[in-house]
């Protein structure tokens, strides 16, 4: 058994919805377009404080936004 879970997001869309550009997150939450973007292509994982700021943010749950995916 080689699977793995993977985190995943909806992050992107999420930030569309609220017609937000990567910037403007960014700016409300207290990162870098960078991060927003690198959060966005799966790149990297953000914190569980950052990912709750999020949420909050775009006024979404955890479970909206993020799941987990198996991996093979």
């Amino acid at each position: 058994m080689n699977e793995k879970l993977v985190l995943k997001n909806h992050l992107r869309k999420a930030r569309n919805e609220k017609g937000l550009s990567q910037m403007e997150l960014a700016n409300m939450v207290g990162v870098s377009r960078q991060t927003i973007s690198s959060i966005e292509n799966g790149q990297f994982n953000p914190t569980a404080k950052l990912a709750l700021i999020l949420c909050i943010a775009l006024d979404k749950t955890f479970e909206e936004i993020f799941y987990f995916d198996i991996s093979i």
